[in-house]
């Protein structure tokens, strides 16, 4: 199972962009978009949006006056995600440049999508149709 360090309730944002959108919505993971050192949620749809045209859609929070925004990610597709182990075999990965993970069996992990720094071997894993999947 991966485990994810998302910014806002995911089951929330689901339903509310299920409903208003009418389609399914899914998160994929919390990452940089523009490898920008902040982390955003990043979902998706099967069906480009009507009027904008993308798939996958980010949320971020301003850092200074607190407001939410909504992006375009459709860029996230393809993009490759480092992960290690805990001690139950969970995965966890970095999700920006300096998110320094330390987990419960002494393996860590950091750098995020912009380099990856870690003291065990790691999985890689690519953003691919709304999904993680391992890189073979």
């Amino acid at each position: 199972m991966i485990k994810h360090s998302n910014r806002f309730d995911i089951k929330r944002v689901i339903e509310h962009y299920t409903e208003k959108d009418g389609v399914p919505i899914k998160y994929v993971l919390t990452t940089e978009v523009n490898l920008n050192n902040e982390a955003c949620d990043i979902f998706y749809r099967d069906t480009p949006h009507p009027e904008f045209g993308n798939r996958y859609f980010g949320l971020r929070r301003d850092m200074v006056n607190g407001s939410t925004y909504i992006f375009g990610a459709d860029s996230i597709e393809g993009a490759t995600v480092a992960m290690i182990e805990d001690s139950a075999g969970d995965l966890h990965y970095s999700a920006y440049r300096h998110d320094y993970k330390v987990l419960d069996n002494g393996n860590m992990i950091d750098g995020g999508r912009s380099y990856v720094k870690c003291n065990t071997g790691y999985r890689t894993f690519v953003v691919t149709n709304g999904e993680l999947i391992e890189d073979a």
